[in-house]
């Protein structure tokens, strides 16, 4: 019976690593992220001339000198092209349209230009910025799989959540320099190596909790910044499988132009972790 408990337990997470691969492949995901370009009010061209206030490199083709502009003006954003290869779902991009964020319910208005993608987010106290992604970057193209510390049930640990009171919220701050006020669900404790830790949850798809934290191998075997886990289900009396060998790295792993958060104050622990995803080092880029 444990044996075979050992093998779900390894097919289990052998699945969710699977599935993280297959997303870090897709033309969209985070192997594609090229550019971030923080947003001033007023017009701002974008295109390959190094005299714009947003210049634009592709792995494969050509950028137009000026592809047009970005108005920004409160909080909206419209465009203005100056050149017929900008496209939004392959047709030419109107003048003036204004442009959705990635909040948006409708989803982000994708600018196209060659293998280029670029899209609005919003980050900290309403700072916007132009997301800019490759679908031909050379880190999507060869990339061929994460590192992984063996996986160990050891690391498959009972945790128990203390609720916090409705409507709190937790200090994040972020790679960028933002603090952002998040709801927080309560603080998880469990046992590592024969001590007690408690952890800051954040909240994750509904019923389980998002851990945002730090470990004594960052810097060496993992991330500086921390890791990120998703925890099983919270039960009815509050228990939770926290399972570390599912511990996955935050975006700024795989491009130095993602927003992530790092462990709130307090999430820090003073145990190494030797479980869920090692170190990865986009080819050419040093972390």
């Amino acid at each position: 019976m444990v044996a075979d408990e050992r093998a779900r337990h390894r097919a289990g997470v052998e699945r969710v690593r699977a599935r993280r691969e297959a997303a870090l492949r897709d033309r969209m995901g985070w192997l594609s992220l090229v550019g971030l370009h923080w947003l001033e009010p007023g017009e701002q061209r974008f295109g390959a001339d190094t005299a714009n206030a947003i210049v634009l490199q592709a792995a494969e083709g050509s950028v137009p000198r000026v592809a047009g502009s970005l108005r920004v003006s409160g909080d909206q954003v419209t465009v203005h092209p100056a050149d017929a290869g900008l496209t939004v779902d392959g047709k030419p991009v109107r003048d003036g349209v204004v442009l959705l964020d990635e909040a948006s319910k409708e989803g982000p208005t994708i600018l196209e230009l060659g293998s280029l993608r670029a899209y609005l987010i919003r980050r900290g106290a309403g700072r916007l910025a132009l997301r800019v992604k490759d679908i031909a970057a050379p880190a999507l193209r060869e990339f061929a799989g994460l590192d992984y510390f063996p996986i160990d049930p050891a690391w498959r640990v009972a945790g128990r959540l203390s609720p916090a009171e409705p409507d709190a919220t937790i200090a994040v701050p972020d790679i960028v320099g933002d603090v952002l006020t998040e709801a927080t669900p309560g603080m998880v404790a469990f046992e590592l190596r024969g001590a007690v830790h408690r952890l800051h949850a954040l909240e994750a798809q509904p019923g389980h909790l998002w851990l945002v934290f730090g470990d004594a191998t960052n810097g060496s075997e993992t991330y500086g910044g921390g890791r990120f886990l998703v925890t099983g289900p919270v039960q009815p009396d509050d228990s939770v499988e926290v399972d570390f060998n599912l511990a996955y790295n935050p975006p700024c792993v795989f491009s130095p132009h993602a927003t992530c958060p790092l462990p709130p104050d307090g999430n820090r622990l003073d145990v190494r972790v030797e479980a869920g995803e090692r170190m990865w080092t986009v080819p050419g880029l040093e972390h």
